[in-house]
């Protein structure tokens, strides 16, 4: 349990790297959901594969409905199926999903390496896939063998039909956004991976002298033997003037002539009896002080 809560709380060697990749997958993430969005169910998938079996460039999808009118066993060629038109979209959206939430985490300080590595090594599996079925090959028809659509090979211009112009240059950016997202997500897993292995190293670990328990200090311990170090700014007490001295009896003393106002030093000259300070002035009555000579 200690060992999960460690990976856990691990921070991330390159954070400003991280950033950077959040920022560059919006753009891809968007993209991808549009263009696999568009695609879908059925918008140039199918006329594609007609097109490349106008030129000889692959199987004829005609021959898929000869097989059912038939009732013979016939697989869909990879990539002319509709699971890989389906699996596009549930991963653009789930690539956004995943893009929200796993920035409002690191926003928060809640998206560790050991999440980022979990969570990136599903999106690079599944964007695996994808390349997988968008360039898979064909060979239903022996005749017309074809390793990848031929869209991925050859251009969109001459001899193909105009009309399909823009669908073949559409079908080449999505797999193009899905190398790029592959690419981000692998990026994304080397990054964890070096954080989670290899995490930052703390100030105790790069010290160890800090480390010790001896020379270990927190704050307030600190500060508490940097307050007894001070001497005592009460007089009267350890280290001070025997006799307390407050701001008001210094006055007193001033005025009275047995304190130094400058350097509040008592006067060497001994005090008579009938000099009292002045606070016996204000303390006692005029008759009282004059004592019996005002009599």
């Amino acid at each position: 349990m200690r060992g999960l809560t460690k990976l856990l709380r691990q921070e991330w060697r390159m954070p400003k790297a991280l950033m950077v990749l959040f920022v560059a997958e919006l753009p891809f993430t968007v993209a991808a959901l549009a263009l696999f969005g568009i695609a879908d169910p059925d918008l140039y998938r199918t006329s594609l594969w007609q097109e490349g079996a106008n030129h000889g460039w692959n199987s004829d999808p005609i021959e898929i409905l000869y097989a059912y009118a038939n009732y013979r066993p016939i697989k869909v060629p990879t990539p002319w199926n509709q699971f890989i038109t389906n699996w596009n979209i549930v991963i653009s959206v789930l690539s956004m999903f995943i893009l929200l939430v796993k920035s409002v985490m690191y926003i928060v300080h809640t998206f560790p390496p050991l999440v980022s590595t979990l969570v990136h090594i599903l999106l690079t599996v599944l964007y695996a896939v994808s390349i997988y079925h968008q360039a898979g090959s064909d060979y239903s028809d022996p005749a017309h063998p074809s390793k990848v659509p031929w869209y991925l090979t050859k251009s969109c211009g001459p001899p193909v039909d105009p009309k399909l112009h823009g669908y073949c240059m559409q079908a080449k950016g999505a797999f193009a956004v899905t190398v790029c997202l592959f690419t981000l997500f692998a990026t994304y897993l080397i990054f964890s991976l070096i954080s989670l292995l290899h995490p930052r190293q703390s100030l105790k670990s790069a010290s160890p002298a800090l480390s010790t328990p001896s020379s270990t200090f927190y704050p307030d311990e600190k500060w508490e033997m940097e307050m007894n170090r001070l001497p005592p700014t009460t007089p009267g007490t350890t280290g001070g003037m025997k006799s307390p001295m407050t701001p008001r009896t210094l006055a007193f003393n001033v005025l009275d002539g047995n304190v130094d106002g400058n350097t509040g030093i008592k006067n060497a000259r001994r005090v008579s009896h009938r000099e009292l300070p002045l606070r016996h002035h204000i303390a006692m009555g005029e008759e009282t002080w004059k004592g019996v000579d005002a009599r």
